[in-house]
């Protein structure tokens, strides 16, 4: 596989593992912007797309996220119980559809107006995954159910209502270390305007 400038040329692949996700090891040829060509030696994970959300209530000035352990997190002796917002893989579905249906199983909230905000490759040095936002306003009539995750799934999510600038103030405190839930945490704060109103 080549790129169209002809800077990239993969020259071998072998999969490492294929488990709860695909590792593969990749050799190829990168031509470098002084025209040199070098051997690359490269491991990446194969993760499939994913969707993430923040749900505000406006009225309550409340945002609703989700707390639920996470071994990457726990193995390097960081706090394991995240707090994050809802998200997912895309499981072939649409981005929107998916994210509705995550919303719905961890919070308990029925999506009426979802709004694509941007998307972002996480950790593009390692990793495929790539990770649509979206913005829903919320208020407490569209929550129809506790949400906490699926069991066959052995999710254990809890539900967590704050303030925005309580949710904020956490990034600076490193009581929210997630990155997808910094992004929009921060997004909400630039635009807080115009979701408020």
């Amino acid at each position: 596989m080549t790129d169209k400038d002809g800077r990239i040329r993969i020259v071998g692949e072998k999969t490492l593992s294929d488990g709860w996700t695909r590792l593969s090891a990749y050799e190829l040829d990168y031509v470098d912007r002084s025209g040199e060509t070098h051997r690359l030696h490269r491991e990446i994970y194969h993760r499939t797309p994913a969707a993430c959300i923040l749900l505000y209530d406006a009225k309550r000035d409340r945002v609703v996220l989700v707390k639920q352990f996470r071994l990457p997190v726990h193995l390097s002796g960081e706090p394991a119980w995240l707090t994050e917002v809802p998200a997912g893989l895309l499981d072939e579905d649409h981005p929107e559809d998916a994210i509705r249906r995550e919303a719905m199983e961890e919070t308990g909230y029925r999506l009426r107006d979802v709004r694509f905000l941007f998307k972002a490759f996480m950790s593009p040095g390692a990793i495929t995954e790539l990770v649509h936002f979206f913005f829903a306003p919320v208020d407490l009539a569209d929550r129809i159910n506790g949400g906490g995750g699926l069991a066959e799934e052995h999710e254990d999510i809890e539900v967590v209502e704050l303030p925005l600038d309580e949710a904020a103030a956490m990034i600076g405190s490193g009581d929210i270390a997630d990155a997808k839930t910094i992004m929009l945490l921060q997004w909400a704060v630039i635009n807080r305007a115009a979701i408020s109103g």
